[in-house]
């Protein structure tokens, strides 16, 4: 072996035909900061399945047995602690039975890290629904898309879960105009009652200013936020502002004068009441934010 091959680093996904537990994995599905999700098979009966592998790239790495470790000695904690909120996610979230919520199979560990299990579905991100209807989403779409969506966000703040990575990439539409929401990398339960702090996923134009802070006040608000970004969005056909930079000059017009007799009152009325900056001006709940919605 050469000294140039020898300095390779190992690839970050799992091989094609690795056996992980009673699967099979076909091939790489995703990279996100804090984990890998693939394509797989259950071995018994063929059933495809998606596994999400707990690999947080800026605390580990993966060795060339496909063991994932820690970088270094001052990161073991924090590896551990992550790989331990990991598995109790997945517990809650298996708990959590709902049609458009991604549904939580099994978890497992191995390769000295832990896997999450979930059923895989076929169809298009929002994100790429909208590239390729090259248009805005219609009231009839959305008024199909988001009760049943916020349905599933509802459950899972009722499983005392925050999601806190909202945003079109994370919503799958099946057919028949079915939503289903993805990845729960990022979520995070609520409330916090024994002083643990979290890392912070962020995703310019949907996260909501308290998730850029340390001592952010996060809650189901958070969650609306990102849904009401979610759906200017989608009427709009581009990102808002992000949270911190309207934080300094809030640029963003609010869609009852943007969008008037284009979209009902209703609609645009939620979507300002959620894209509010400050937590305690949003709605609470979903169920506050859904009565707005539809009040016509």
């Amino acid at each position: 072996m050469s000294a140039k091959a020898s300095k390779l680093k190992p690839p970050p996904f799992l091989p094609t035909g690795t056996i992980l537990d009673q699967y099979i994995v076909e091939r790489a599905l995703a990279n996100g900061g804090f984990s890998l999700v693939y394509l797989a098979r259950q071995l018994r009966d063929q059933t495809q399945v998606a596994i999400k592998e707990y690999l947080p790239k800026r605390l580990a790495h993966r060795t060339r047995r496909n063991h994932v470790v820690p970088a270094d000695k001052k990161r073991i904690n924090s590896f551990e602690r992550g790989r331990r909120l990991f598995i109790e996610e997945a517990k809650v979230l298996s708990r959590i039975k709902h049609n458009n919520i991604v549904q939580v199979l099994n978890y497992f560990t191995a390769n000295s890290t832990s896997y999450l299990v979930m059923s895989f579905d076929y169809g298009k991100t929002l994100s790429q629904y909208l590239r390729l209807h090259k248009k805005p989403l219609d009231e009839d779409f959305i008024f199909r898309i988001f009760p049943v969506l916020l349905d599933g966000v509802q459950s899972i703040h009722q499983n005392q879960l925050l999601h806190l990575d909202i945003k079109p990439e994370n919503i799958l539409i099946r057919g028949a105009d079915d939503p289903l929401l993805l990845d729960f990398g990022a979520a995070q339960p609520f409330p916090v009652s024994d002083g643990r702090k979290f890392g912070r996923v962020l995703t310019r134009g949907y996260s909501p200013v308290e998730q850029y802070k340390t001592d952010g006040n996060v809650g189901p608000w958070s969650d609306v936020y990102a849904i009401a970004a979610t759906m200017r969005m989608s009427i709009e056909g581009k990102a808002i502002q992000p949270a911190i930079d309207r934080e300094k000059e809030d640029q963003m017009r609010p869609a009852v004068v943007v969008f008037k007799r284009k979209y009902s009152n209703g609609l645009l009325r939620a979507i300002d009441a959620g894209l509010e900056l400050r937590p305690e001006d949003r709605p609470q709940s979903i169920d506050e934010f859904l009565s707005i919605m539809k009040s016509g």
